[in-house]
């Protein structure tokens, strides 16, 4: 489904995440792999798949990277992670696959991303903002020009990731909300459930209230 030109969502079915395919070139997050051959199959309808070099995990879990190792043996790309996740992707341990009922595969990143590196396609460029709290090594992509928020598990339509997993931390994310909070954002394209289009500055704002509030009790 196209929610952007140049931007269509995949998977998105549960327990999968929201997967992303960006000018038939970059894909951010891989689901479960429970999906695959469904997503496989669309891909091939949406674009040349040979011009799919890179897949970008928002974070370590393992809805969103469980699907990893099958886009890469599919497809011959780079996977790439924040530093602050990049062990727990490859080893699975931190993955909570055990959440999903399965078992990560060990597998390489090829690409170790930082706060302010640039990940860019024909028609977008994406900057990596590192937003811990819902793990470690939690990212966004945030598109300034076009005002375009990928926020992972980090923020979705209308709450925030959850923070009472190993390594998540309420504090953290408050603090990554606030840094969302400067930016100027008209789509958000959460890790699951529906982009949003507008009032996303409100709805941060909510978020950082609602997070802080939860903190004091």
């Amino acid at each position: 489904m196209q929610i952007y030109r140049g931007i269509e969502l995949l998977g998105g079915i549960d327990p999968d995440c929201n997967v992303y395919l960006i000018d038939g070139e970059l894909l951010v997050d891989a689901g479960t792999g429970i999906y695959f051959g469904g997503m496989k199959k669309e891909i091939g309808q949406l674009c040349d798949i040979k011009n799919i070099k890179l897949l970008v995990n928002t974070h370590c879990h393992f809805d969103h990277t469980g699907g990893n190792k099958k886009f890469q043996d599919w497809l011959k790309l780079s996977i790439a992670a924040h530093t602050g996740d990049k062990k727990a992707v490859e080893t699975g341990n931190g993955s909570m696959a055990e959440l999903f009922g399965q078992k990560s595969r060990i597998m390489t990143v090829n690409k170790a991303l930082r706060a302010g590196a640039f990940i860019k396609t024909t028609n977008f460029v994406f900057e990596v903002m590192q937003t811990p709290g819902h793990t470690p090594g939690s990212i966004c992509l945030y598109e300034k020009n076009k005002r375009i928020l990928i926020s992972g598990d980090t923020l979705f339509e209308n709450t925030v990731g959850r923070t009472d997993l190993p390594g998540g931390d309420r504090g953290q994310l408050i603090n990554s909300l606030k840094a969302l909070s400067e930016l100027q954002i008209e789509y958000l394209l959460p890790g699951h459930g529906s982009p949003k289009k507008g009032g996303v500055d409100f709805l941060i704002k909510q978020m950082i209230n609602f997070s802080s509030e939860s903190k004091k009790i």
